[in-house]
């Protein structure tokens, strides 16, 4: 079992490191890294710790950081919002951009590829016959690099794709191993960039953002870090661009520089 001085050198790791707040997760800290530590023949936490900090690969950072970062995430999850960026943005998007045909959409928490697939359908879907002649590419992006390699494969379970409608499955997905899943069809793949970031390193755009997703990420930030973050996704977008945060998420109505268009869909002003 984990002791608390073991605990805390953990959770101030990913804290400084990270952004990410476990400081009242001891429990699920302990039940997602006890195994590993037994198997791997390190004798406690402080070891296991020690080889983090010293391996100049990175590859066991990047290991710990795919244990502790829960990644759930399903198609049609908090599907209002989709409705929301086809029936309102989309349609601004489009007139604003009518000259340069150039969106800007990024996904910041992109888990397993499911939202930003979600996102990459709405689009064709809204462009139609239109959409060769815009660049309509998403960018997906994740701290985890286990989930972002299943992203890329794009192979889910024919359950996954329950909620999904019909015409969306028959048109970007096909089915393989006999039918007990489904893969992304490679026109839908091209469409949707994944790299992996962490998003309390400097964001590296070179032009602004229309939309950015950012959803259901900031629960593991405490309100400082969630501040730094939205002023950052602030700076990064375009004047009138939108954010789309977790539907059970909030941002401090007093101090965020957003208009509140709905609980979690938020919007920098126009002209700014």
């Amino acid at each position: 079992m984990i002791t608390d001085e073991e605990f805390k050198r953990i959770s101030v790791f990913m804290k400084q490191r990270y952004g990410i707040d476990l400081s009242q997760k001891k429990i699920i800290v302990n039940g997602r890294l006890e195994n590993y530590i037994k198997n791997s023949n390190w004798n406690n936490f402080h070891e296991y710790m020690n080889a983090v900090e010293h391996d100049s690969t990175g590859r066991l950072e990047k290991m710990l950081v795919n244990f502790l970062t829960t990644n759930h995430t399903y198609f049609m999850r908090e599907f209002e919002h989709f409705d929301y960026f086809k029936g309102t943005v989309l349609p601004w998007l489009r007139k604003k951009e009518a000259s340069r045909k150039d969106l800007r959409i990024w996904c910041g928490a992109a888990s397993t590829g499911e939202e930003p697939y979600m996102i990459a359908m709405v689009l064709a879907d809204f462009f139609g016959l239109e959409r060769n002649q815009w660049d309509t590419k998403v960018l997906a992006t994740d701290i985890s690099t286990k989930v972002l390699q299943q992203a890329i494969a794009g192979v889910y379970s024919a359950e996954q794709l329950r909620s999904l409608p019909e015409q969306w499955k028959r048109h970007f997905f096909k089915a393989v191993a006999g039918g007990s899943q489904y893969q992304v069809k490679e026109e839908l793949k091209q469409e949707v960039i994944f790299r992996q970031f962490n998003l309390m390193d400097p964001f590296p755009f070179k032009k602004r953002m229309h939309t950015i997703f950012l959803r259901n990420v900031m629960i593991y930030f405490d309100e400082k870090t969630k501040q730094e973050l939205v002023q950052k996704v602030y700076d990064a977008l375009e004047p009138g661009g939108y954010l789309f945060i977790g539907t059970t998420e909030t941002l401090d109505r007093s101090s965020t520089p957003f208009q509140i268009i709905q609980p979690s869909i938020f919007r920098k002003k126009e002209g700014k």
